[in-house]
This record gives C-alpha cells, sequence and structure tokens, in this order.
C-alpha cells in the first residue's frame, strides 16, 4: 500500500558528522575501547517477569504467525528492557522507543518533541557534541531518530562488539542531557528545524497539505490538529526552561522502551543494561491526553493553491480509527482493495481502464488514539479533477452494489503476511517492531494479534466499515498551481481557500 504525498508526517533527522573520543563522569564509566565480542551461548532461563512467548498463541494455528524470541524485563527505574536474540550475522540493533510526540504537546508549545529529536544528538553531561555521531560511524554502524505524533524513537545498528558503547550513549542522554543543553545550542537546533520545514514542507509543491487536511479533520484543541514538526512561531517563542520542563517531564525511563535485537548474550545484556541506565532515576507521572473520536458532519471542500506545482491534484479524506480499534484491519484491507497493485479498484479503473491518473493511493493511518482513511490522485494532464472525484466516488460508493470478493481480500491477507515477515528479518526493523507492540499495547509481540487480526477479515467487514467511516462527513481537497483556480474539483460548489500567502489567488472560497 503506497503513502500518500500529504500522509502524516515522520518528521526524521539525518544525522553526520563527527567529534573526539569518550569522556566519562557521573554517568556509568563507558567502556575504554569496545568490549570484545560474548561468547554465543544458550540464553538463560526467564526469570517472573520475563515474556517469551505470545498469549494466546495457539488460537489460530492456521495461520502461520513467525514468533521472535524476546527476553522482558523491567527496571526498579520503570525501563522496559526487551532483548531478542538473533544469530545471523554479528550485529545488533538498538532502539529506544519514549512515548512522547507531538501529540502530547499544547497549543502555543508546538514543535518540542521534534526539537528534541535533534538536540538529542547534540552532546550529554559525559559525551561532548559530536561524540555520538562519530563514534557510530566510526564503528561503521548506522544511527537515526524519528518523531511521529504519538512518539519518538532513536536507533542504531552497529557490530555487536560495540553494544555497550552503544548503551552508554543512549543511556547518558537519557539520564545526563540537560547539563549539556545551552541557549547557543537551542538557538542552533531551533534554525536547522526551520531549515527543516523549509526543505520538507515549504519548498516541496503541495507540501502544507498533510497540516491542511489535519486542520480540517480535527478541532484546534486536539493533538492531532498541529503537525509533528510544530509552529514556527512556537518554537520561536520557546525558552529555554521550557525546553528543559519538556525534556524532564517525558525523557525518563518510566516513559520509555529499550529494544535490542541481535547477536547478543541476554544475560549479558541484563547486566550491561542494568549498569548504564539502573541508575537513572523515574521522572514525573505522565498524563495522557484524552482524545475524543471524531466525526465530520458534512463536507469541507478546500483548495490550496501552490507557485511551485505545475499539474493539480485530488485529496479525499475521512476520519478513521487509533490502533486499538478492531476496525483498523478491515480499514487496511480496504485500502489495499482500492490501489494495492493494478487488479485493484481505483487503480485498475483510473489508471490502467480509463487511463486518466498517473498515480493513485488509498492509504488507512491509525495512531494511537486517531486515525485517517485518504484517497489521493494525481491525473494527467488535461484530466478535470472533477472527472476525478467523480470517478472515486462511483468505485466507493458501488462498494455495496459490488462488495469485495472473497478473491480480493484472500490477496490482501498475502500482502500482509509475506509484509510482516520480510519486516521482521532486519535487526533494526525487529527491534522496532518490537518497542511498538510494548509502547502501544504492553505486549512486544503485538505484531502477531495485527496479523491475526489481519487474516480473520471478511469481505462483509470489509464491505461494513466502508459503509460506516466512508460517508459525507469528509474533507476533498483540491490542490492546484497558484491562480489556477479553474482546475478545482466542481468549481461551482463552496470552498474554502487554505492558501497561506500572496499563493492565494481566490480568497476564502466562492
Amino acid at each position: 500500500m503506497t503513502v500518500p504525498p500529504f500522509s502524516r508526517a515522520v518528521a526524521v533527522l539525518t544525522v553526520g558528522g563527527a567529534a573526539a573520543g569518550l569522556t566519562a563522569g557521573g554517568a556509568p564509566t563507558p567502556p575504554v575501547r569496545p568490549p570484545a565480542r560474548p561468547p554465543a551461548i544458550a540464553p538463560a532461563n526467564a526469570p517472573a517477569n520475563v515474556t517469551q512467548t505470545a498469549p494466546g498463541s495457539r488460537q489460530a494455528d492456521s495461520v502461520p504467525v513467525p514468533t521472535l524470541p524476546v527476553d522482558r524485563f523491567v527496571l526498579p527505574n520503570g525501563l522496559t528492557v526487551l532483548v531478542s536474540r538473533d544469530t545471523a550475522a554479528p550485529i545488533v540493533s538498538v532502539t529506544v522507543w519514549y512515548h512522547v510526540g507531538s501529540k502530547n504537546e499544547l497549543p502555543g508549545r508546538t514543535g518540542f518533541a521534534h526539537l528534541f529529536e535533534h538536540l538529542m544528538f547534540q552532546g550529554s553531561a559525559h559525551a561532548a557534541k559530536g561524540v555520538h555521531i562519530r563514534t557510530i560511524e566510526d564503528a561503521g554502524g548506522t544511527m537515526n531518530g524519528t518523531t511521529q505524533n504519538d512518539r519518538t524513537n532513536y536507533f542504531e545498528t552497529v557490530p555487536v562488539n560495540y553494544l555497550e558503547t552503544v548503551l552508554w550513549l543512549e543511556s547518558d542522554r537519557m539520564g545526563y542531557l540537560l547539563p549539556a543543553l545551552t541557549q547557543g545550542t537551542l538557538d542552533n537546533q531551533r534554525d536547522v528545524v526551520k531549515n527543516e520545514r523549509r526543505y520538507r514542507v515549504d519548498n516541496q509543491p503541495f507540501g502544507r497539505a498533510g497540516e491542511v487536511v489535519d486542520a480540517a479533520l480535527y478541532p484546534a484543541t486536539n493533538p492531532y490538529s498541529w503537525p509533528v514538526i510544530g509552529s514556527m512561531a512556537d518554537l520561536s517563542a520557546a525558552s529555554l526552561e521550557d525546553v528543559r520542563q519538556f525534556f524532564r517531564r517525558y525523557y525518563a525511563p518510566d516513559n520509555a522502551v529499550l529494544a535490542i535485537s541481535g547477536d547478543v548474550d541476554p544475560r549479558r545484556t541484563r547486566e550491561l543494561v542494568e549498569h548504564y541506565f539502573g541508575p537513572i532515576p523515574r521522572g514525573p507521572a505522565v498524563d495522557r491526553p484524552t482524545v475524543a473520536p471524531v466525526r465530520l458532519v458534512a463536507e469541507k471542500r478546500l483548495v490550496l493553491e501552490d507557485p511551485k506545482a505545475t499539474v493539480p491534484r485530488l485529496a479525499i479524506v475521512w476520519p478513521a480509527v487509533g490502533v486499538h480499534s478492531p476496525d483498523m484491519a478491515p480499514l487496511d484491507a480496504l485500502a489495499d482493495i482500492l490501489s494495492q497493485d493494478r487488479t485493484s479498484r481505483l487503480t485498475k479503473l483510473l489508471v490502467y481502464d480509463r487511463q486518466v491518473a498517473t498515480t493513485v493511493s488509498a492509504t488507512n493511518v491509525s495512531h494511537e488514539d486517531a486515525g485517517s482513511f485518504s484517497i489521493t490522485v494525481s491525473p494527467r494532464p488535461g484530466v478535470p479533477l472533477t472527472t476525478i472525484e467523480q470517478l472515486v466516488d462511483s468505485v466507493v460508493g458501488g462498494l455495496g452494489a459490488m462488495p469485495p470478493r472473497p478473491q480480493e481480500v484472500d490477496r490482501t491477507k498475502a500482502y500482509r503476511l509475506v509484509g510482516t515477515i520480510t519486516d521482521l528479518e532486519p535487526t533494526q526493523s525487529r527491534a522496532e517492531t518490537l518497542a511498538e507492540g510494548e509502547t502501544y499495547f504492553q505486549d512486544p509481540l503485538h505484531y502477531r494479534t495485527e496479523l491475526r487480526a489481519a487474516q480473520a477479515v471478511t469481505a462483509a467487514d470489509v464491505e461494513r466499515v466502508a459503509r460506516e467511516y466512508l460517508t459525507a462527513g469528509r474533507v476533498v481537497l483540491s490542490m492546484v498551481p497558484s491562480g489556477k483556480l479553474d482546475l478545482v474539483s466542481k468549481p461551482g460548489e463552496s470552498y474554502t481557500n487554505v492558501t497561506q500567502g500572496p499563493a492565494a489567488a481566490g480568497g476564502a472560497g466562492q
């Protein structure tokens, strides 16, 4: 299933650069040199608080759901640790998930979670600026960080004998970042984020589409209504103490999951984790925002003009569900039935049979507490957006008269099964999968539950969610080159022009 150009932005920091060697101080002392690779031994018997198999794993024996070995334990300071041994190659992947994203921000104080994605690479008390990056690069490893609405993660993949070094680096920025956070560092990274926005949003054709859609789907007080990258005005107004308080509230061991996957000895790994992360104190209790379900009572028609664009684009978006809803699986299947491949209904009709579009994507996006279902179409030159909208509506509206065939649903199940198994092969993807399950469901093997749910979807389920969620309460966004309001879909109907600044040609609508 392809992701539309305006799909919920995942702010990604790609790091590079260099710095000098490691130093030590009040934190546990880092290794002088990378420790020797531990001997490959069988995992010890799991203690009482270790989970090694998924609950209820025999409920769907007919579905080949792969099971990862995982040792789970919780430190006294609340840090949840997951260790999955994989001896296929002498490497290890480490990821730290903090259960904080743009959803945890407040109006007027947005962009902090993504800002910390950058600040966490700018040095901590015992690893000066650049040490983290150079150490991983000198080891031949990779690293990065990403921010989403519901979480932030930081990850590395290195030769296995660098595991201890990585754990020291990650623990130092978790427990000792603030002594190194200065006004100069904040100002510098604030400017970096502003440049990132210019590159990823402002200077991309229709780069603001995701922000426009979210603002239309959710009330202004809903934490999913603002972009992950935040408001530049909010970031400019943020003081050093504002930023420090945000870190103290959310970047603590009891609000984090540490997942480790690779050719490791689980017993030795646990000893290292306890040594480096154990002294870090708990943080304050985290109050999770309450997010009410969203339904639109009527259609919202919007227009976005862009001087960088040369061709129009159409997006239709409906409010949908979060990851805890049982309707997520049939909505995923519906998206696949509409645009997974050349035989899917929308792709076949628009791209191949009628040849009126170059690309079509249907996507179900499920956040922790909310979601959306979107259809995005790029028409061929000269094809009116009105024609595209009518054809899309004919397919969506026809799901009742022509319900999904069992063969269509079975094809989506095959894609899901293959995709799940493929995603579990790399150690990095494996670590992320385990951390995701633990963060949102307190079950590192939750991917098995999701796969079983996908395999249980029926044609009737798909027809039901299409009827329930793909209603008249939706957002229709016409994206056109600046000044080309004649290209708007159904231009005779009332719409709101959401273009900012001098690019706007049509005012507030017709």
